[in-house]
């Protein structure tokens, strides 16, 4: 009874699954449309019938990651409670959980990036989206933020996300994560406290006085 519910893998589905692992271990220019169809056991007149272009087939495997993405970092990330500081190192914690899997070999978006450098087609597309998906979450876990300090921090954060991911591929380990949520931490600790009653400075008011030399 089970086996007649579970749900066959369909033809798109092994030519994605095929061309995900290809891509993303060995590089979207040197794999060809021949070894996706070797490898998916799905015929070249088929891959054609679901997808137009190589990069039609490239966008559709990047809308996947796209997704997984959202469903193992955005959404628990989200559905976390607690201040801005928690749920952003949450952020980074999500990310060095991939970064200690086997056969991590960076964020695919930036890898497609370096391989579609053009701001037109499918491809850049679905990697403007998906950027916009990132840049979206962090300004949404800083919505307590006033506007100015908020925008400023969601830009530096995205650098932070982007400059981990390469890290990681490049020094081979969960280290740089770590070493992200020290610096999200870092940043997220505003240099200008507001003012308490009166216009004494928060780290003031207590004494009365100024900070000791």
């Amino acid at each position: 009874m089970a086996d007649n519910l579970t749900r066959q893998p369909t033809a798109r589905d092994r030519i994605l699954q095929a061309a995900g692992d290809l891509f993303y271990s060995e590089g979207i220019h040197a794999v060809g449309v021949d070894r996706v169809t070797a490898e998916s056991g799905v015929a070249k007149a088929t891959l054609y019938q679901q997808f137009r272009s190589k990069d039609e087939l490239v966008a559709a495997y990047l809308q996947r990651r796209a997704e997984h993405w959202r469903r193992s970092v955005a959404e628990p990330v989200l559905a976390l409670s607690g201040p801005a500081g928690r749920r952003v190192s949450a952020v980074f914690g999500r990310l060095g959980e991939a970064f200690a899997a086997p056969g991590y070999r960076g964020c695919p978006f930036i890898n497609a990036a370096a391989e579609y450098p053009g701001q037109d087609g499918p491809v850049a597309a679905v990697i403007a989206a998906h950027r916009a998906q990132v840049h979206g979450l962090f300004a949404e876990l800083l919505a307590a933020f006033p506007a100015a300090r908020r925008a400023a921090l969601t830009d530096q954060l995205v650098l932070l996300y982007d400059g981990t991911m390469v890290g990681a591929q490049l020094d081979q380990g969960p280290q740089a994560a770590r070493r992200a949520q020290a610096a999200a931490r870092h940043l997220l600790q505003d240099p200008h406290p507001a003012p308490a009653p009166g216009g004494i400075p928060a780290h003031q008011s207590a004494s009365g006085k100024g900070p000791r030399s």
